[in-house]
This record gives structure tokens, sequence and C-alpha cells, in this order.
């Protein structure tokens, strides 16, 4: 059985492609790649099948984190079908992601960031308008919210919880 988890932001090229590639490579470094499936999508259309933000690229790279091979998509409503977890950004993506898929769907959706309860928020800031620092800050809480969602995944992995 495979486990799929979308992270969802609104133009899909800084804050979801960032979380995308950490759990991506958490995901490979747990031996979970056959198990674990990532992806992420913008609730608009923006920048549909461009990469992500070269600022996103850099901060991330600098961490050993590759996410420009990403290419932005838009949330679909098949996704509710596609996914087991639909990750919010904010909670405009969040009121989005609701609005969008209707209940008894395959997919849960919630926020991201309550995986990483000790950042002290629930929203990821948008660093798009800012400089350096706002994309080191959506480094540090995304990688919180993955360490977080990766214990959580884990238990699904030993068997402890079903899907």
């Amino acid at each position: 059985m495979t486990f799929r988890v979308l992270f969802v932001c609104t133009g899909n090229i800084c804050r979801s492609p960032t979380a995308h590639g950490l759990l991506r490579q958490a995901v490979q470094g747990a031996g979970w790649a056959g198990w674990v499936e990532v992806d992420s999508a913008g609730t608009h259309s923006y920048h549909t099948g461009d990469p992500p933000d070269h600022r996103s690229v850099a901060a991330a790279r600098a961490r050993g984190v590759m996410i420009d091979d990403l290419r932005a998509r838009t949330l679909v409503p098949g996704d509710a079908d596609e996914f087991d977890l639909i990750l919010a950004m904010d909670g405009g993506h969040m009121a989005h992601i609701e609005r969008m898929i209707p209940p008894g769907r395959r997919a849960r959706t919630g926020m991201f960031l309550d995986f990483a309860p000790q950042a002290g928020v629930r929203d990821m800031p948008d660093p798009y308008y800012g400089g350096a620092r706002d994309f080191e800050r959506v480094l540090d809480l995304a990688e919180a919210g993955v360490a977080g969602l990766m214990a959580h995944i884990a238990r699904f992995d030993d068997g402890k919880e079903s899907v």
C-alpha cells in the first residue's frame, strides 16, 4: 500500500515545494521511497509549469535539498481521490481545500504545521515578497513539520495505526 501526501500553498513555487523537497528527502533517507509518495500543488494557477522560486531553490540547496526539478501545478478536485493526506500551508489554503474537496473523499486534510506544535504557529508565512531570511524561516518551519509528519507516518509503517 502506498501513502500519498500533497502539500498545498498559493502558487506552488515557495512553501509547498520546500515541504515537498524536504519530505521527499526524509522519505528516501528512511527507506520509504517505495511506500510514501510526495507531491505539491497550488490553489491558483499563477505559475503552472514553472520551477520553484529561485530563492526557494537556493535556500533549500544550501541545506542539501534539491527542489529545482519540481514544477508548479494547480490543485484539482481529483486530488482528493489520489492522496491520503492533503496539507495546507495556511488557513486560506485550508479553506480553499475544504471548499474544493467534498466530504467522503479518500484524502484527509489538515494544516502542515500542526505536525510541529513546538513551532508555535499554524500558518506558514509566505516568503514571496520577503528576503533571504523569510525563505530560511520557511525552511526552519518546514523541517519541523516534516520531522513531525515523519513520526506520524512511522506509526503507520509500524502497523500501529491504519491510514
